[in-house]
């Protein structure tokens, strides 16, 4: 990150200090916002509070918003970290997992604004990492269900799930979900620049470290109010493609010659 980018965010972290404290809940479930007053209130409301008997927080960072989504969220519940600058998804989810491990959380969960996941099926993305089974979770629509009527996109999520798993040597089926489930110290643990197109950046990443990776079935909708932020198709997926492939490149150079099961610690399976 740039000096103005750690700038922003030092000013931000303080800023929701001093609002909210310092300390969170076991569970974080983490949203980044841009402009997306008319959803966001749904999404927080539909959040559980507390899964598997683990309470949760919902941080909401608005990421330069120009509308009322910092109010509307917290109108209904959310911490909402306010960022005067619009940087991206990626530089906001950046800033969310670091409220969330500076605070205490073991867990992270991240969904999106635009009310296109389905928040009751967070336990069930959450589940395999609190039972110890899996350090990073993500939500799979091909393995579920997507209400999208967009061939091109369809097309594109088995075309990037084919390339990362050629890449990484581990199959996956959805490389761009949203919502994801994972151990808090992973967030910090991975290489995290990219300020849009960032789902790919961290399952590589992920994947990179060793860490145990896991895909359960899920829905993705249709947005339910607003519009994408993303850019057409043809822009969404030269942008997309050169974050992937830029990011193993990048994480291939960096590997260290011992082996990944080695490198990484394993927590203690959870007693249920």
């Amino acid at each position: 990150m740039s000096a103005a980018d750690d700038a922003v965010d030092e000013r931000a972290l303080a800023a929701f200090a001093a609002e909210h404290g310092t300390g969170l809940p076991p569970i974080a479930v983490v949203i980044a916002a841009y402009d997306e007053e008319r959803g966001i209130g749904d999404v927080v409301r539909s959040i559980p509070s507390s899964v598997a008997g683990r309470e949760t927080a919902v941080v909401v960072v608005a990421d330069g918003a120009t509308d009322r989504t910092a109010a509307v969220a917290r109108e209904h519940g959310a911490l909402v970290c306010d960022v005067p600058v619009n940087r991206g998804q990626g530089a906001a989810l950046r800033l969310g997992y670091r409220i969330a491990r500076e605070g205490g959380a073991e867990f992270i969960v991240t969904t999106d604004a635009d009310g296109q996941y389905d928040s009751a099926q967070i336990p069930r993305i959450l589940g395999p990492v609190l039972d110890g089974e899996a350090d990073f979770v993500t939500g799979s629509r091909r393995l579920g269900r997507q209400e999208t009527y967009d061939r091109v996109r369809r097309a594109g999520v088995h075309v990037f799930a084919w390339l990362v798993s050629r890449m990484t040597g581990q199959r996956i089926t959805d490389t761009s979900f949203g919502m994801r489930a994972m151990r808090a110290e992973v967030t910090g643990a991975v290489t995290l620049r990219q300020p849009q197109y960032q789902s790919s950046e961290l399952l590589i990443g992920v994947i990179s470290k060793g860490y145990r990776v896991r895909e359960v079935p899920a829905t993705m909708r249709l947005r339910a109010a607003g519009t994408t932020k993303k850019g057409g198709n043809l822009v969404y997926g030269y942008r997309y493609s050169r974050v992937v492939v830029g990011t193993w490149l990048r994480e291939r150079r960096s590997a260290p010659t011992a082996s990944a099961s080695a490198r990484v610690p394993r927590p203690p399976a959870k007693t249920k």
